[in-house]
C-alpha cells in the first residue's frame, strides 16, 4: 500500500512559481527569436514611444499580430508599455540587449541554440538512455549559427580589451608579429578579431567541423584579411605544429574526449616561451558552486552538446563545460605545463594561461 506523502503546500507553490516562469520564459524565447527575425526590434531602436500601427508600419508586418507580440514583449520586461498613449517603447538598455548586433550584450541569438536543443530532443533521450554520444556535426544547423553569433558579441567586447592583456607579455608579442593558432575555431570570429587586432602577426584557425571551417574562410574574405587569415579543417591533435606563439582554446576544451592529448599537442606546437589562453564557461570546483543561473545554463548545455561529443569521441574524458579551474589544471600538468594560472574572470567566462 502506498504511502501518502504530506505536502508542505508553501514549497510546492515555490516550486510551481519557478515551473511557470521557466514555461513562460520558454515562450518569450520564440517571442525574442520572431522580433529579431523579422525587425521588429530594429525597427523601435531610438524612436521612442511607438503605437503598435506604427511598429507595424516601420517594420512591415500586420499589426493585430504586433499588438500582440508588443503585449508579449511588454509582459516580460522587454519594451516598456506607456498605459496612457498606448504605447511602447524600445528603452535604451533594451536596445542594446536585443536590438544592436555589435553590442558584447546582444542576445537574441542564443535561443537559436535553444531552438537546437529542442530539435536535437530524440536524440539527446536516445543518447541519455543508451550511453552513446552526439557528435558536434550530428545537431541542427541553428546550433552553429546560434554558438557563432552568441560568442562572437562576447568576444567583441572582452578578448582585445581584457582577456588577452590579462596574459603575460602575450600583447607586446602580437603587436611585433607572432604566430597563432585558434583550436576549435568555429565560425573565425576569435579568430578574425585578433587578426584585426594585430596587423603584424599571423592567424591559424583550425576545427573538425567542415561547415565552421567553410563559414570562417567566408568571415575572413568579407574582413579583407584573407593575407593573415587561414583556417584548415583540423581536430585538436593533427593541425601543423609550426611553432605557435599564442594557442587559443575558446570554449572547447570541455567538449573533447582526449583533453589531455589536445593540451600535449598544443605542448610540442608552442614556440620557445609561448603559451595557451584557455577560455571556459566560468565555473568553481564544486557542484554546490555552480548552482546559479549561469551554472544552470551552462549544465543543461553541456547535458546534450559538450558531454555528448565527449563522449561521442571513446575518449578518456568527459569533463562537461562545468569542470572549473582544478580539473583543467589537473588537464594541462598531465600534459607537461609546469604553469597554470587564473588569468581573470567574467561572469560568464574563466580566462587561464598555461606555459610549459
Amino acid at each position: 500500500m502506498e504511502q501518502t506523502m504530506a505536502l508542505d503546500e508553501a514549497k510546492l507553490n515555490e516550486l510551481m512559481s519557478r515551473l511557470v516562469g521557466d514555461i513562460s520564459a520558454g515562450y518569450g524565447g520564440v517571442m525574442v527569436a520572431l522580433g529579431d527575425k523579422l525587425g521588429l526590434y530594429k525597427a523601435m531602436a531610438g524612436a521612442g514611444p511607438l503605437s503598435s500601427q506604427e511598429v507595424a508600419r516601420r517594420s512591415g508586418c500586420a499589426e493585430r499580430y504586433v499588438r500582440e507580440w508588443l503585449n508579449s514583449q511588454a509582459a516580460g520586461g522587454y519594451v516598456a508599455y506607456h498605459p496612457r498613449s498606448a504605447t511602447y517603447e524600445l528603452t535604451p538598455e533594451q536596445a542594446f540587449a536585443l536590438a544592436d548586433e555589435t553590442s558584447p550584450v546582444y542576445m537574441p541569438p542564443a535561443w537559436q541554440v535553444v531552438a537546437s536543443m529542442w530539435a536535437d530532443e530524440p536524440k539527446s533521450r536516445e543518447a541519455i538512455r543508451a550511453g552513446k554520444g552526439v557528435a558536434w556535426g550530428d545537431h541542427d544547423e541553428r546550433l552553429y549559427c546560434g554558438v557563432a553569433s552568441f560568442y562572437r558579441n562576447a568576444y567583441r567586447g572582452s578578448l582585445l580589451q581584457q582577456w588577452l592583456p590579462s596574459l603575460d607579455g602575450v600583447v607586446g608579442k602580437l603587436e611585433r608579429g607572432a604566430r597563432v593558432a585558434d583550436v576549435g575555431c568555429g565560425f573565425g570570429h576569435s579568430t578574425v578579431l585578433m587578426a584585426q587586432a594585430f596587423p603584424n602577426s599571423r592567424f591559424f584557425g583550425f576545427d573538425y567541423h567542415a561547415g565552421s571551417v567553410a563559414a570562417a574562410t567566408e568571415t575572413a574574405q568579407e574582413a579583407g584579411l584573407a593575407d593573415r587569415v587561414s583556417f584548415a579543417r583540423a581536430d585538436a591533435t593533427a593541425y601543423p605544429e609550426q611553432g605557435y606563439d599564442l594557442i587559443c582554446f575558446f570554449d572547447c576544451l570541455h567538449d573533447m574526449g582526449r583533453p589531455v592529448e589536445a593540451a600535449a599537442y598544443a605542448a610540442k606546437a608552442l614556440a620557445k616561451d609561448g603559451a595557451v589562453m584557455l577560455i571556459e564557461p566560468l565555473a568553481g570546483d564544486r557542484v554546490e558552486d555552480n548552482l546559479n543561473p549561469v551554472g544552470r545554463l551552462y549544465y543543461s548545455a553541456s547535458t546534450t552538446m559538450c558531454c555528448a561529443h565527449a563522449i561521442s569521441e571513446k575518449g578518456t574524458h568527459v569533463l562537461g563545460a562545468q569542470a572549473g579551474r582544478g580539473r583543467l589544471a589537473d588537464v594541462f600538468k598531465a600534459a607537461g605545463f609546469s604553469q597554470f594560472r587564473e588569468a581573470m574572470q567574467t561572469p560568464f567566462n574563466l580566462v587561464l594561461e598555461a606555459r610549459l
